[in-house]
């Protein structure tokens, strides 16, 4: 199996929590997000209805939460695998959430990138497993 450079890695991590944050308001505590106003006594504005692109990373991350639900074997280095390889896909989803809306030129090309090598290493995954007879 090709080693993953470290770049690759900080950018699959970058992402992640780029996604994460996004789609959790930045990581801001409810209260902060709301500006300390509370519900306005039951009568807060309407939410604005969820973008393309966020229903598609939210649609993309509750897929890879519940693939990576394995069940486990006790053996270490299976079930690592068994586990980033629905991460992985998730990856590749979320990457094609942005390659379908997003406008940037480099993180377009990150999502490329993402997409490339995820799918590579998903194979190379999938074959050593079945090289485990698993």
């Amino acid at each position: 199996m090709r080693r993953t450079s470290i770049p690759a890695l900080a950018l699959a991590f970058a992402a992640g929590l780029a996604v994460s944050a996004a789609l959790t308001g930045g990581g801001l505590p409810l209260l902060a997000q709301t500006h300390g106003h509370g519900a306005h006594g039951g009568h807060a504005a309407a939410p604005r209805a969820a973008s393309a692109a966020t229903e598609g990373y939210r649609a993309a991350n509750a897929r890879m939460h519940r693939d990576m639900d394995i069940a486990f074997t006790g053996d270490a280095d299976v079930d690592f695998v068994k586990g980033m390889i629905p991460h992985h896909q998730g990856a590749i989803d979320m990457a094609k959430v942005v390659l379908a809306h997003g406008k940037d030129a480099q993180v377009r090309k990150w999502a490329e990138d993402v997409i490339r090598e995820q799918e590579r290493e998903i194979g190379e995954m999938r074959a050593w497993l079945a090289r485990q007879g698993r």
